[in-house]
């Protein structure tokens, strides 16, 4: 109970909340698409997708404030048929940008060099990506009614699409770490367990002055798989032992599809954005309902 009213005090949590409605309602359109369903319950789920998706960038509300301005502009369009705008707030992700600036200044003190890099141009990014998504807001809600919309959405995913792939090289590069301290270990290990005898020699140890070319397990093609299945070993082991670093992986593996079918680099269709969407937001409300999944720094 302690966890779940932490959870609802967070804007975070809530704007995770709105995430996840958006992308339910890009996998559903997406499926009752497929299914042959009827043109006007289709265009309903895109408007909700966009009612929700809007509501998204105010963080001020409550979430039962919230709720009531989705649910007051989705009957409002259903009984008068047309585009609704939301009246929502002026309040838009700032505090975003400001929170992403803040981790940044963090970032550049990291004693790590490879980690201070990534995360402090990853943060910038971000920063960069809520700013042009705040000026896609103005542009939405007919504040800048000349904006080119499709220009800065272009520019906001990539400053995303960026962002994400210094996150994935930062999660690379721990599981690296981690993965050489856990062959350590193991090393130090299984020498404490040596006797006397000399052990059998181990298809991974084996060189080219030690191999018998007369048996053919010994020879190289026989090595790689072993080698191979040792390095799947040490990752699982890793991952396992580091939920933290699990989560956050699978997290950015997720997002990182988003930018990639919007810029066009990738395409992979609306089911598959909705589903990665979707479960990157279940695996960040996992993070805020329990603080010791989040990854640090």
């Amino acid at each position: 109970m302690d966890s779940w009213i932490r959870f609802s005090a967070q804007s975070q949590a809530k704007e995770r909340v709105f995430r996840a409605a958006q992308y339910t309602c890009t996998l559903l359109g997406y499926t009752l698409q497929k299914g042959g369903a009827g043109v006007e319950l289709l265009k309903t789920v895109k408007q909700l997708e966009a009612h929700v998706s809007l509501t998204r960038k105010c963080k001020s509300l409550s979430a039962s404030q919230c709720y009531t301005s989705v649910s007051q502009a989705y009957s409002l369009y259903i009984n008068s048929g047309f585009h609704v705008t939301l009246s929502l707030s002026p309040v838009m992700r700032l505090g975003n940008s400001a929170e992403a600036v803040e981790a940044a200044k963090r970032a550049v003190h990291l004693s790590d060099s490879v980690l201070r890099l990534c995360l402090t141009v990853a943060h910038l990014n971000k920063a960069m990506y809520f700013a042009c998504d705040n000026v896609l807001w103005a542009g939405k809600a007919g504040l800048l009614p000349q904006l080119d919309q499709v220009k800065w959405s272009q520019r906001s995913f990539r400053y995303y699409l960026f962002a994400l792939i210094l996150n994935l090289t930062r999660d690379a590069y721990e599981i690296r770490l981690l993965m050489e301290r856990e062959a350590r270990s193991s090393h130090v290990g299984s020498k404490a367990t040596w006797t006397s005898s000399p052990p059998s020699p181990h298809p991974s140890s084996l060189t080219p002055e030690n191999v018998d070319l007369s048996d053919p397990s010994s020879l190289p093609g026989a090595i790689l798989p072993v080698r191979l299945r040792r390095q799947c070993h040490l990752l699982v082991t890793v991952l396992r032992s580091n939920p933290p670093l699990l989560l956050d992986l699978l997290k950015n593996a997720c997002d990182v599809f988003i930018p990639l079918d919007r810029l066009g680099i990738y395409p992979t269709g609306q089911g598959f954005v909705g589903a990665c969407g979707l479960a990157s937001s279940v695996l960040s409300i996992l993070t805020i309902v329990h603080p010791w999944l989040k990854l640090k720094p």
